[in-house]
């Protein structure tokens, strides 16, 4: 049976040992001159795999003239063509550098963007060493002693088990896995499991966490009674506003994580809440224009594309994730010197309004802060691009007028400058996957509730 020290070693790819030596490393410690030099490092090695083990990327390699040795640095990758999520849904198999026989979990995406089912399949080196090796402590403070309880959806897609795999296996931590909508899983039972074994950290969906926070209410069970000390939000955007009202819900501070079943981790937020710190040991991120492809300076606006430097066996480069948003260099308050990621919502949900582009946050931003209006809510974007409608319901008490839904269309186009309705319900359905906020209408649809 193999000691600790070895399991130990196994984990420890070669690559961080040369650049951070022998023992565990800690992303936020190290200089961004050493990190820029790892990721150097590991984009040549990633390039040359690929070209040498993946059918895919020799092939698109080819196609534009590019051979391994024109690729000696991360920002050299701006020679290499995109990876789209299209191609990705061709072949489940599509990014094997390996055999099949290697691969030891398969995740499917949720499907919320819509089309086929992307595959994403991980060797145990890739999804285990490599992906734990490069730990943030200062980021991701859980540890033993901790209470996690795992509010994210288990089967299928890659993030209940994702999470489970950092808090237990990266952070020593203990890991509730109850789930989100799944045959055992339901808000009650979710409720129950905390009033029994409380938690001193819950990850979570923004929505979903409201949809616990209404249950507990329901339950007469106050949140506040828990020992929280944080909660992680993830797997669907919101604004700072809508953050706000989830922390006010459970009396405790809210961090988002940005990720991805393509590329795993992509950002993450401290606790001064300014922007999403890029986990450079993880993944090599740019920011390039939606029509041109053209790589953008820090602080421009555009699609979020990224290679990720630690999948060997399933390599990823330069995927377009379809997300929107920046990047900023300047060092956060908090110290880490990390550069920091701000979202603008996906490509297929912005709002676009008399030949204006609106981000779906932004809007939401001003929403949330309309103590009249409740919590759930869509946006409805007519075909003929004229007119947002605003289908929301009220917050407890407050009633439903004409006169109301009024003042506050007035209220959100003044703050938004986007010409806007107002459709004020009784309920708005609780979704029981990923929560969709933005509804193209089609022709013909009618405003049915």
């Amino acid at each position: 049976m193999a000691s600790s020290e070895e399991k130990s070693e196994r984990r420890r790819p070669p690559l961080f040992v040369k650049y951070f030596g022998e023992k565990g490393v800690t992303v936020e410690d190290y200089s961004l001159e050493s990190l820029r030099e790892f990721q150097d490092e590991a984009v040549r090695q990633l390039v040359a795999r690929a070209y040498s083990k993946n059918p895919f990327y020799r092939a698109k390699m080819k196609s534009v003239g590019v051979r391994p040795k024109d690729v000696q640095s991360a920002a050299d990758l701006a020679r290499m063509p995109f990876t789209t999520k299209d191609e990705l849904r061709e072949d489940p198999w599509l990014l094997l550098a390996c055999s099949r026989e290697e691969v030891s979990v398969i995740h499917v995406s949720t499907g919320t963007t819509g089309g086929k089912e992307i595959y994403l399949p991980w060797t145990w080196h890739d999804y285990y060493r490599n992906e734990l090796a490069p730990a943030m402590t200062k980021l991701v403070d859980e540890g033993p002693g901790d209470i996690v309880l795992n509010a994210l959806p288990y089967e299928m897609s890659s993030a209940g088990l994702a999470f489970h795999k950092v808090f237990i296996d990266g952070c020593g931590a203990t890991v509730i896995p109850a789930g989100k909508g799944g045959a055992y899983s339901s808000p009650e039972k979710t409720i129950r499991i905390m009033q029994d074994i409380p938690p001193t950290v819950v990850i979570t969906t923004p929505s979903y966490a409201v949809t616990l926070a209404e249950t507990a209410e329901k339950l007469g069970f106050d949140l506040a009674s828990l020992p929280l000390r944080k909660m992680w939000l993830t797997g669907e955007g919101c604004s700072y506003a809508f953050r706000k009202r989830v922390e006010e819900l459970w009396d405790t501070k809210a961090n988002f994580y940005y990720g991805s079943l393509e590329c795993g981790a992509l950002g993450i937020e401290c606790n001064s809440h300014a922007g999403y710190h890029v986990p450079m040991a993880h993944s090599y991120v740019e920011v390039v224009d939606t029509k041109t492809g053209k790589v953008l300076e820090p602080g421009e606006i555009g699609e979020i594309v990224v290679t990720n430097l630690l999948r060997r066996d399933t390599p990823l480069i330069r995927y377009r994730t379809q997300d929107i948003g920046y990047i900023e260099t300047d060092v956060c308050r908090c110290g880490v010197q990390l550069p920091r990621l701000f979202l603008r919502g996906r490509v297929v949900d912005q709002i676009e309004i008399g030949g204006i582009s609106f981000s779906p946050f932004y809007i939401e931003e001003f929403l949330m802060r309309m103590e009249e209006v409740g919590n759930w809510y869509h946006f409805i974007v007519p075909k003929d691009g004229k007119k947002l409608t605003v289908r929301a319901e009220l917050a407890p008490g407050v009633q439903r007028t004409p006169e109301l839904a009024d003042r506050l269309a007035s209220t959100l186009e003044f703050h938004v400058g986007v010409p806007c309705a107002f459709d004020l319900v009784d309920e708005i359905p609780r979704p029981s996957g990923k929560t969709v906020r933005v509804i193209h209408e089609q022709e013909g649809d009618e405003h049915d509730h």
